[in-house]
């Protein structure tokens, strides 16, 4: 898995993926234009989506349901280390379940793959890489 970040003036960036692409940007007060989420709101974003994911396979795979299914996400800034902690997801069924239901979507929404990396913290290693710009001729 790969995406390539670009920096495309002020604080906004350009995040592509495959052949797909987003932007991130800063708030105001942060010297943003406030264009799009910031960075932290896209991982939140990540979790919240692989969640979904995984809750809508579960519905589906028991046509309970084929759409309707809403999934929030809410963490808190965290300091000493600046981080963002005390992750909440909110699986919102679009249908009344069962307890066991409950339980088996709960346990079927643990298996992502987001999730999974927060709970077991990868290596994450930094290499600064100077590009040389071209010659102008």
């Amino acid at each position: 898995m790969k995406v390539k970040v670009s920096h495309i003036g002020k604080t906004r960036f350009r995040i592509q993926a495959r052949q797909h692409i987003i932007e991130s940007d800063q708030p105001v007060e942060n010297g943003g234009d406030d264009a799009a989420m910031t960075p932290p709101e896209i991982f939140l974003a990540s979790l919240g989506s692989c969640a979904a994911f995984y809750a809508a396979q579960f519905l589906s795979s028991r046509k309970l349901a084929d759409h309707g299914l809403e999934v929030s996400v809410v963490a808190e800034k965290l300091r000493d280390p600046a981080r963002l902690g005390n992750f909440v997801i909110k699986v919102h069924s679009p249908v009344s379940l069962t307890a066991d239901q409950s339980v088996a979507m709960e346990r079927s929404v643990h298996h992502c793959l987001i999730h999974q990396t927060m709970l077991q913290p990868p290596q994450v290693a930094i290499e600064i890489v100077e590009t040389k710009e071209p010659a102008i001729v």
